[in-house]
């Protein structure tokens, strides 16, 4: 049963009196997004070894918007994304080694080795999936925040989609009632500028992403989602707008994928300079020359915070290594019914 009451934030996601984020929030974006980032580079490099297959899309550049998403929510809040779904679950805190384990197709997967690159979920953390089908989390996302709002908690529902997801039928359905029916949802536009290969001004003569909430009376805006402490802001606004039960909010936040769409891209249909001009704004080194201006770690702490991602990418490697491939009997299981599910009876 969901709560009621107002949830506590941990004191490492509070602003100063002058409205500047802390020297702890800074430190765990660093960590957060770094862990981030070198799993995922790691995840590249296994692809290409072919150590698991399947499609895999990696998150890199884009590490700020989860992290200043997830210091900007509650512990109840429900978190779903599409199959670019790397990075959220572990800005949520789901142990990297599991996540491994679930690329490669391992039993302790978090998906138990069902679900691979693209289905990613830990029910633990409120993270309720990335999905494969384009658009799909968009109504879904909604459907999550309408039971909030059922139950009576004053949880909100994150769905994070790409640029070229906004192209779907189905989210201008769900725009309308999300409005209509005031559901606490925050729907987070990714934008990376393409679509796969195609650009955002090949698609839609709304280059602005945040105007098409305009014509539904959604509260919407562009956010610069290179930096943790604009999204953060921006979802901190959302959020609050939502369990006051003022409805959903549009963001679209400007973000940029240093890698190709997937492993395959050849990324003919973008420039190098566009892409160097993109990483001279790495949000990573954003937040670490920040840490650094302020004196906030010294050089030997922040060399013991590389240390430790490295070591924990290493053992996530090994753990998935290590571990068992699922039995073959797990085929017919989670597939067609919940045993324990109280309207259903056994046939």
């Amino acid at each position: 049963m969901a709560t009621k009451t107002k949830q506590k934030k941990s004191p490492s996601v509070q602003k100063n009196s002058k409205g500047k984020f802390s020297k702890e929030t800074y430190i765990k974006w660093y960590k957060d997004m770094l862990l981030i980032r070198k799993f995922e580079e790691k995840t590249g490099q296994l692809y290409i070894q072919q150590k698991f297959g399947g499609f895999c899309h990696l998150y890199i550049g884009q590490e700020a918007i989860v992290v200043g998403t997830a210091s900007a929510c509650e512990p109840g809040d429900k978190h779903m994304t599409a199959y670019r779904d790397h990075g959220h679950p572990i800005a949520l805190g789901t142990d990297p080694r599991v996540l491994m384990a679930e690329l490669y197709g391992r039993k302790t997967g978090c998906s138990k080795g069902k679900g691979g690159s693209m289905h990613f979920f830990d029910k633990s953390k409120n993270f309720m999936g990335g999905h494969g089908i384009v658009g799909a989390q968009i109504a879904m996302g909604a459907g999550v925040g309408f039971a909030e709002k059922y139950k009576g908690t004053k949880n909100v529902a994150f769905v994070s989609m790409g640029d070229g997801a906004v192209r779907q039928g189905a989210l201008h359905e769900t725009f309308n009632m999300a409005m209509m029916w005031k559901l606490p949802v925050v729907f987070i536009i990714e934008n990376n500028n393409y679509a796969m290969g195609t650009s955002v001004q090949r698609t839609t003569n709304v280059t602005d992403l945040s105007k098409i909430g305009l014509s539904y009376d959604m509260p919407s805006k562009v956010v610069n989602g290179m930096r943790p402490e604009d999204v953060h802001n921006a979802i901190e606004e959302a959020a609050k707008r939502a369990r006051n039960d003022g409805g959903p909010t549009l963001l679209d936040i400007r973000t940029y994928r240093y890698k190709g769409h997937s492993m395959s891209d050849p990324q003919k249909y973008r420039t190098k300079d566009e892409v160097t001009e993109w990483i001279e704004q790495d949000p990573i080194l954003h937040v670490l020359d920040t840490i650094k201006e302020n004196k906030w770690l010294k050089e030997k702490e922040i060399e013991e915070i590389n240390d430790w991602v490295k070591k924990e990418v290493v053992e996530s490697v090994k753990f998935a290594e290590e571990s068992p491939y699922p039995d073959a009997e797990e085929l017919y299981e989670d597939v067609y019914i919940q045993k324990d599910y109280p309207y259903i009876k056994e046939y």
